[in-house]
């Protein structure tokens, strides 16, 4: 019998959660012929615990999965853990600061066993969470992106890029994190507007004595390294210059004025500086124009010997500072006036971003890019809702090459040697190869950069699938939904789609499903620099799972962003405890020897045909808007179902029938509750599944062991 009082989450979900995870409920049936439902979960990283971002897949992705697994669809949902690279070494870096120690103090194999160490502490532990959180997944199946047999299906995909021309190791400007000592991609530099200057320094013209050309610029410290001043072709008032050779103040090189079109004329005086070694832009310029490329700022953010002997060694503010001085004393500085600078830096450490060249390995993206965006017009990838397509195809038809180069030990090493003596490149992702092939040199030095977190996660779908059990790929790929936040539109579902066709000729989902952000009751993005941060751990100790996952589902549609406050919780508290008195209240009146019976329409009250059509009319409501993926809509129906429908209605006009003396209207009323309560705790269970399940174990009749494997009610 159910217990006396209000629902107590902790005296069920533990037991529950043993239960089915113990009954392998979770796995797939794999010899079903029917269509599968699958869903490969994004890993979360394994560096910490789950934070409510991470609370939001979880629910979205196990009513999903739920949901089809009563429809009786061969269903699996993989779970996975990200190693993470950048962002686990950036926490572990900060372990260690907090330790009195750096990274630096240690060799490469030694830092990766403490990191390997840390992180499957972390990973059992965000497991554990998963759990507590009601995730069905088969835990059978759970991957992570450094197993082994991850990391060679990582090196045959690179190895398949090389040979296919698509992977290239080249020299252009990256966003260089002096802190951490790496390069980042465009999508982990944050960009913001700072108060700055503007500087108006003179160029002398080599042939037209006591004449000059004024060139503005937010960044004095790099004209060190200029090769050329640039202006607009169709800039009138510099016409007669383009050619001509200027003086670079306080170096003294001659350099060219130029036209090219990426100037902006309105910006400054229409002529800019150009020093290819540290603007992204500039060294566009600079292969256009076949510019020398001097790079004065060094990887330590330090000037280098390039810069000349009055700024080596200086940091780039202080090297700005002198440089200004001395632009001033030699009378250069015409003006300077205040800027609004827009202003990159690291999304981790927030610090400014040092654009320079170093050589990466580059993937040609756009050949991928081009197939990815062709499946998307054909409606092979569906996308919910449906208005980030447009972004995506914005973001994909303007798409970049890739630098895949990352400058950290943790993660998977790029396979790559190169010879001593005669520099030649060897993919070697078997580490079998012992000497050059092309002049039998036998000293190679290994590459040290590893991959990109994105490489191998854009691989995901494909890898987990190809790794996890024999015939698994056959079986479940295309997977069927791929659900995430909006956020990583571009890190990481462009980048599966693109992977997941270049390697298996299909795309590897056929939906997007994208949830919004989570923000406090007062629409603030919940983030710990506000401190408004959600513990879903915490919120589960405290309400229970289930309040807290119909919290998060409750009137938030497909991609917007998820208003989160205690109240929603208590009030979905509040709903449980409806539930359980409900129950309570039906078993209660039951008869000890109750068994279902067919019901006779004909025999039914008013009030009983009345919720019997409600019933059947809530199934087939909430039915199609779990097919369309409107979960709020099905969460909502059912709760007012349920509630107002059920317990403040026919509950309240069926207890005369219970105490009364006609057995046939008893019966009757008996088996209307017993219906009506079995098919909304079916109905429920995908939302609320803990004490749907602690309620169903209690019935006196009931089709199968487990609730989480009762066929959708029709």
């Amino acid at each position: 019998m159910l217990k006396k009082g209000p629902y107590n989450p902790r005296d069920y979900e533990s037991k529950i959660y043993q239960l089915w995870e113990k009954g392998g409920y979770f796995k797939p049936d794999r010899e079903s012929k029917k269509r599968a439902f699958t869903i490969i979960m994004p890993p979360p990283n394994a560096n910490g615990s789950l934070h409510a971002g991470h609370a939001i897949f979880v629910a979205l992705e196990d009513i999903m999965i739920r949901y089809h697994r009563m429809k009786g669809e061969p269903t699996l949902w993989l779970p996975g853990a990200d190693h993470a690279g950048f962002e686990t070494q950036v926490v572990f870096e900060r372990k260690l600061e907090k330790e009195g120690q750096s990274r630096f103090n240690f060799g490469r194999q030694e830092l990766f066993k403490m990191m390997w160490n840390f992180t499957m502490e972390n990973k059992a532990k965000m497991e554990n969470q998963l759990r507590k959180l009601g995730a069905s997944c088969d835990w059978t199946r759970e991957k992570f992106t450094l197993d082994k047999d991850i990391v060679k299906e990582i090196y045959q995909t690179f190895k398949k890029l090389y040979d296919d021309g698509l992977v290239y190791r080249g020299e252009r400007v990256v966003n260089w994190c002096v802190k951490h000592q790496t390069s980042l991609s465009d999508l982990e530099v944050e960009h913001e507007n700072e108060k700055g200057k503007l500087w108006y320094i003179k160029y002398p013209l080599i042939n037209d004595k006591g004449n000059f050309i004024q060139v503005a610029t937010t960044r004095p410290e790099t004209m060190l390294g200029d090769t050329a001043v640039a202006v607009h072709p169709d800039d009138k008032k510099y016409k007669d210059l383009v050619g001509q050779l200027v003086e670079l103040p306080l170096v003294g090189r001659q350099i060219p004025i130029i036209a090219d079109k990426d100037v902006d004329p309105e910006f400054g005086t229409g002529a800019v500086k150009v020093t290819p070694a540290h603007s992204a832009v500039d060294f566009e310029i600079g292969r256009r124009h076949n510019l020398a490329v001097i790079s004065v700022i060094g990887q330590d953010g330090r000037m280098t010997d390039r810069a000349g002997k009055n700024y080596v060694g200086l940091k780039v503010n202080q090297a700005r500072e002198k440089i200004i001085q001395d632009l001033k004393r030699q009378g250069f500085l015409l003006k300077e006036e205040e800027y609004i600078v827009p202003t990159a830096k690291c999304y981790k450490c927030k610090r400014p971003i040092e654009p320079l060249i170093l050589p990466q390995w580059y993937v040609k993206i756009k050949p991928l890019a081009e197939k990815a965006v062709q499946a998307v017009k054909k409606g092979e990838v569906k996308f919910v809702p449906v208005r980030f397509k447009k972004l995506f195809m914005h973001w994909m038809e303007n798409i970049k090459p890739w630098n895949i180069s990352r400058q950290i030990v943790w993660g998977i090493r790029i396979p790559i040697k190169y010879c001593s003596k005669c520099g030649e490149v060897i993919v070697d992702i078997k580490d079998n190869v012992k000497k050059c092939p092309q002049c039998g040199c036998k000293k190679l030095i290994y590459e040290t950069d590893t991959f990109d977190t994105w490489f191998s996660s854009g691989q995901w779908p494909v890898v987990a699938l190809k790794t996890a059990k024999a015939g698994d790929f056959e079986k479940f790929y295309p997977t069927t939904v791929m659900e995430t936040g909006w956020d990583i539109l571009f890190f990481w579902v462009a980048r599966m789609i693109m992977f997941g066709i270049y390697l298996t000729g299909q795309v590897p989902f056929k939906y997007v499903y994208l949830h919004g952000m989570m923000r406090d009751k007062e629409r603030q993005k919940i983030s710990k620099s506000k401190g408004n941060v959600v513990n879903p751990l915490g919120v589960t100790e405290e309400y229970g799972t289930d309040a807290f996952r119909m919290a998060l589902i409750f009137g938030t549609g497909p991609g917007n962003d998820i208003s989160f406050s205690q109240e929603k919780i208590i009030a979905q508290k509040k709903f449980a405890n409806k539930i359980w008195n409900a129950a309570k209240f039906v078993l209660s009146n039951l008869d000890a020897d109750f068994k279902i019976k067919t019901l006779d329409y004909r025999s039914l009250k008013q009030d009983d045909k009345r919720i019997l059509n409600k019933l059947d009319f809530i199934i087939e409501k909430t039915t199609r808007d779990l097919d369309n993926f409107m979960f709020h809509e099905a969460a909502q129906k059912i709760y007012h179902f349920f509630w107002h429908e059920f317990c403040d209605k026919y509950l309240e006009r069926v207890k005369p029938r219970l105490k009364g003396d006609n057995k046939q209207n008893k019966e009757i009323a008996q088996n209307v509750l017993y219906k009506v309560l079995l098919t909304s705790l079916k109905l429920l269970h995908p939302f609320m599944p803990f004490i749907t399940e602690a309620i169903y174990q209690e019935l006196p009749v009931k089709g199968k062991e487990a609730l989480i494997i009762e066929k959708w009610p029709k």
